[in-house]
């Protein structure tokens, strides 16, 4: 069974000019024991639908339609205070995309881990800071860092503290939204091994990784969801979509990274041309034909289904040769 399974959700923003339609229509599953890379270009709608897989839902974001069932709970249906109690923090947590800036500084890191639990359970402050120690020790973090203010800590270093409280219940499914985004190559990596660190150690068994960066997920990920202008256009393993992506937009985002194979090094970077659409009028039919040199008159007027082709999922009409 599937740990998410989320079906024709819709996610959009009331503005005085209309609905921006941030996610529209998404289908996904992310299975157990897996970490699903979620990529696409900025403004594609990926943190929007980490929030509405969060069901962190509120004004001016609504959640027009669709429903996410996660570990066999049907949380598009939960009020907030259920979710607060039972659903985030013990079955999905999330590591946003502002991390480093989440901290307050006029808390110290141990306040911080004494809140997330005590949403969830009656514990003493020798309890808590026990707990503390333990995950600390187990991701290879200072535990002297517990009794420090946010400032007193470089930003490699709030972003693993952060990603720790995250983890402190275990959570079913881990969310990271862009966690190396404003890091230094050397603290990336630093990143990245504390994530593969936690799945070693059983800690998080399931994650999702939301990124821009498909390079990154190279090094991570065992599934690929490509997200463009609010939709999921392909999806399956990463070997197939990092080495044979049917879609005309996931081979666009493979020709934009910088990757060491010598005929990637010898031909170059290669963008895609044009820009994302305006979500509050998106265009007829494919969403990405005004950029894609194999549209046919049919994906000016006909909206692609996401349908299964072979091992992977695609939302193509003129998809690439297999």
């Amino acid at each position: 069974m599937a740990l998410l399974e989320v079906q024709h959700v819709r996610a959009y923003y009331s503005t005085r000019k209309g609905y921006i339609k941030a996610v529209d229509g998404v289908d996904l599953v992310q299975e157990k024991d897996v970490i699903t890379g979620l990529a696409g270009e900025s403004g594609c709608g990926k943190s929007t639908l980490v929030n509405t897989l969060m069901m962190n839902v509120k004004p001016p974001l609504h959640l027009m339609e669709g429903t996410i069932v996660l570990d066999g709970n049907a949380i598009s249906k939960m009020d907030r205070a259920t979710l607060k109690k039972k659903v985030w923090g013990v079955l999905v947590s999330l590591v946003p995309q502002s991390a480093l800036n989440a901290l307050m500084p006029t808390k110290r890191i141990i306040e911080y881990i004494d809140d997330a639990i005590s949403h969830h359970m009656a514990v003493s402050n020798s309890e808590v800071a026990s707990m503390a120690r333990r995950r600390f020790e187990e991701l290879n973090l200072p535990v002297e860092t517990l009794t420090l203010y946010p400032h007193e800590l470089s930003g490699g270093m709030k972003q693993r503290a952060v990603i720790a409280i995250s983890t402190l219940l275990n959570p079913r499914l881990l969310i990271v939204d862009e966690p190396t985004s404003a890091l230094d190559v050397s603290t990336q990596k630093q990143v990245l091994k504390m994530l593969l660190d936690l799945r070693k150690a059983q800690i998080i068994k399931s994650m999702m990784f939301v990124t821009h960066d498909i390079a990154i997920l190279r090094q991570i990920a065992n599934q690929i969801a490509i997200m463009y202008a609010g939709k999921v256009v392909e999806s399956g393993s990463a070997t197939d979509l990092l080495y044979d992506p049917r879609h005309p937009y996931t081979r666009g985002l493979m020709n934009a990274v910088v990757t060491p194979e010598p005929e990637v090094r010898k031909r170059g970077l290669i963008s895609i041309p044009g820009e994302p659409p305006d979500l509050l009028e998106p265009p007829k039919g494919c969403r990405f034909h005004p950029r894609c040199s194999r549209a046919i008159e049919t994906c000016r007027s006909v909206e692609p289904p996401l349908v299964r082709e072979g091992s992977r999922h695609l939302a193509c009409h003129n998809p690439l040769p297999a």
